[in-house]
């Protein structure tokens, strides 16, 4: 049975994509690498149209290509300000841990927004700080965090700007450039609707060059990674995952085709319209505010019922050929429900028909529609 993957990645993807795979290239090959720089210029032009920036690519996930870059840039007599307001954005603090990086943590809390005059106070209150991290789209809640307010605090404190834009990057317009940005990092099977396995970073060329001699990491040397690609031609220092490359070309040549990524916000914002306006004529609730919610994907309060469960409500929507996401907010019960990939608002309309279907399934007393109203978590605080 195929599904309609409702998650923040892996996506759905299009045939076009899935058959992009079914040929088989030497990662030695000129015709391969020279594929892989096309790629590479692709990315650059999508993220900004200004001279001086660069691309590398990351064998792997895209919380590898977060630890190679937090890893690779900061350097031993730097500290690192992680803003974080969600899972991911911990995550990236538990990298600095582990890796020995001298790091502060400002955290808003799961549910809290971030707040630029803070992270301006706290750059203002250290010196040493000298580069600052934070999660564009926070898909713990679907969170949209103000990245330009916060890029002109960053820049305004003369600090090196990291953007993990894992979940936002061909999906929702930015200019690396305008903003700022120094490493813009996002992964092949988000926006950009390829397949996992490989990560990137869009960098401004100076910094990068900077960085060299930085790395923590053999494998994970992102000025190494990118030094072996310029000169070689596109080739990577190890064995480069080919198959997700070459579904990558594809996925790019079809957001090309759709229009860009002006055009692909604007699917994925009916997509994430349909689904809301559906799912609260249902009596289900966001977590979020619609002005603070992303069109990425969505956290819904689950019902305040006694007969719902959500492994229940997840299998019978699953039988109807939707997979949706658990929730991640440990202070709320929720569930997510994702906007992008190779999903159309039709696809919703289905959806939000199937979830009241599977409403009826789960009421004790099928003749009487379950409400998903939501009653114990009211007034949640940050």
């Amino acid at each position: 049975m195929e599904y309609f993957l409702l998650t923040p990645g892996p996506l759905t993807t299009s045939p076009g994509v899935r058959g992009a795979m079914n040929e088989d290239l030497s990662t030695w090959d000129s015709d391969y690498n020279d594929r892989v720089q096309s790629i590479r210029r692709q990315l650059v032009t999508l993220a900004t149209g200004e001279p001086g920036f660069t691309s590398v690519l990351i064998q792997g996930c895209g919380t590898g290509c977060v630890e190679a870059t937090v890893g690779s840039v900061v350097p031993e007599d730097g500290k690192l300000l992680v803003v974080a307001n969600g899972a991911y954005g911990l995550r990236i603090a538990e990298i600095a841990e582990y890796l020995g990086i001298n790091h502060r943590v400002l955290d808003f809390g799961e549910v809290g927004e971030m707040k630029p005059r803070q992270i301006d106070e706290a750059l203002r209150s250290d010196p040493y700080i000298s580069h600052v991290v934070v999660v564009h789209c926070e898909t713990t809640t679907g969170r949209l965090n103000p990245l330009a307010d916060i890029a002109a605090v960053v820049k305004n404190n003369s600090c090196c700007l990291i953007v993990d834009a894992m979940s936002s990057f061909g999906g929702i317009p930015m200019d690396a450039a305008e903003l700022g940005i120094d490493y813009l990092i996002s992964s092949a099977n988000k926006c950009i609707q390829g397949v996992p396995g490989f990560g990137f970073v869009i960098a401004r060329q100076q910094a990068l060059e900077d960085s060299k001699g930085c790395a923590r990491s053999l494998t994970f040397d992102l000025y190494t990674q990118w030094q072996c690609m310029e000169n070689h031609g596109g080739k990577w220092r190890f064995t480069s995952p080919a198959h997700t490359v070459l579904a990558f070309e594809q996925a790019l040549k079809e957001l090309a085709e759709e229009g860009g990524v002006a055009a692909r916000y604007q699917r994925y914002c009916e997509n994430h319209r349909v689904l809301v306006s559906g799912m609260e004529s249902l009596g289900f609730e966001c977590l979020l505010p619609a002005e603070e919610q992303s069109p990425i994907i969505t956290s819904f309060y689950t019902p305040d019922h006694p007969g719902f469960e959500f492994k229940r409500f997840y299998d019978a929507l699953k039988s109807r050929g939707f997979v949706i996401y658990p929730g991640k907010v440990s202070r709320a019960p929720c569930f997510r429900i994702g906007t992008i990939g190779h999903v159309f608002p039709e696809n919703f309309h289905q959806l939000v028909r199937e979830v009241q279907s599977c409403m009826y399934w789960l009421e004790p007393h099928p003749e009487k529609p379950m409400k998903a109203t939501n009653t114990n978590n009211k007034g949640l605080s940050p």
